[in-house]
């Protein structure tokens, strides 16, 4: 069943590629028209590629249903979460199985409208504020691709934004940028156990397999899937985990053996107990990654990824390694 799902994938990648051999920016004007393509960041427009599903194909979630987190029942105790504290009001997690489905999800907390995503392909989770100029954006999955990562899109401006940097790069948004939060991947027993008041997302109204991981074994594979890039410098594997915070990068080989980093105005920490959302059939039975929090001197929460190595090298070829010694 493993050798079937990852041969399908990499049909599906292959005939991505041969698809990308005549990506210009009028194919994609024809398929966006109300994307002002006049205004774009990007020079070389073979980095576009379709990731399969065409757009709203992966469906955002919008006003997710919220249940007690002493409800909650479905989840393994070192299922991945996504985190989401909010001051003067009760935090709130999103599960990585839902999110594996969906991508993006629109909400708001404590008058807060955010965008809480992930990029299964790049491992990229990460909560914007969706506030920008004034104006409340929400956001959908586009079905496209730049260097493996997820093109969101907003539905005022039908302009696309990178997620794993949180910018406009077509469209009237260029050049914009979101706010990151501070907010981690955690387990879900960790959430419940420093927010037992908290908020948990419920099981959306959609037919999926949710709990089932469709990328089984992705973070064990040699190379990522539709990245045609540079693989990361320093014989680092490009599935590896690693922590970003600014354009610095920390391996999560070095934080298993270190277990806390203080260096260049930050604290890394990482202890065991989380399931990797992309290794086995199900979510929660994944082999433990662990958990990491990235705080700064004072022990204040500092807005952070977790991505995999490629995809750090991808948007920041000039970023700092932080490898020790």
């Amino acid at each position: 069943m493993r050798i079937l799902k990852i041969a399908a994938a990499l049909a599906v990648a292959a005939m991505a590629v041969a698809s990308t051999a005549h990506a210009q920016p009028e194919r994609w004007q024809r398929q966006w028209p109300q994307t002002d393509f006049t205004t774009a960041a990007i020079t070389d427009w073979s980095e576009i590629r379709s990731g399969g599903p065409p757009k709203d194909g992966i469906p955002a979630i919008d006003d997710p249903r919220m249940i007690a987190a002493s409800e909650e029942t479905r989840l393994g105790a070192q299922e991945p979460v996504m985190v989401l504290p909010v001051e003067g009001v009760r935090a709130r997690a999103y599960p990585i199985r839902y999110l594996l489905w969906h991508e993006i999800v629109n909400d708001s907390a404590g008058g807060v409208p955010v965008a809480v995503t992930y990029c299964p392909l790049c491992n990229s989770g990460m909560v914007f504020d969706r506030r920008v100029g004034g104006q409340v954006l929400s956001f959908g999955v586009s079905g496209l691709l730049r260097h493996s990562d997820m093109v969101m899109y907003d539905r005022q401006t039908e302009s696309w934004w990178q997620q794993a940097v949180g910018t406009g790069i077509v469209g009237a948004m260029t050049g914009r940028e979101l706010e990151l939060l501070p907010a981690w991947m955690d387990s879900w027993e960790r959430y419940r156990a420093a927010y037992p008041e908290g908020l948990v997302m419920d099981e959306p109204d959609w037919r999926r397999a949710y709990g089932r991981n469709p990328y089984v074994a992705y973070d064990r594979a040699a190379r990522p899937f539709l990245y045609s890039g540079e693989m990361p410098p320093h014989g680092i594997p490009p599935l590896m985990r690693v922590v970003r915070v600014g354009d610095r990068a920390w391996t999560f080989e070095r934080l298993r053996q270190e277990r806390t980093i203080r260096e260049a105005g930050v604290v890394v920490s990482w202890e065991p107990g989380q399931a990797s959302a992309l290794d086995a059939g199900r979510v929660a039975e994944g082999r433990d990654v662990g958990n990491v929090r990235v705080r700064d001197a004072g022990g204040r929460d500092l807005p952070h990824d977790v991505l995999f190595a490629f995809a750090f090298h991808a948007f920041w070829p000039e970023g700092e390694w932080m490898l020790g010694g």
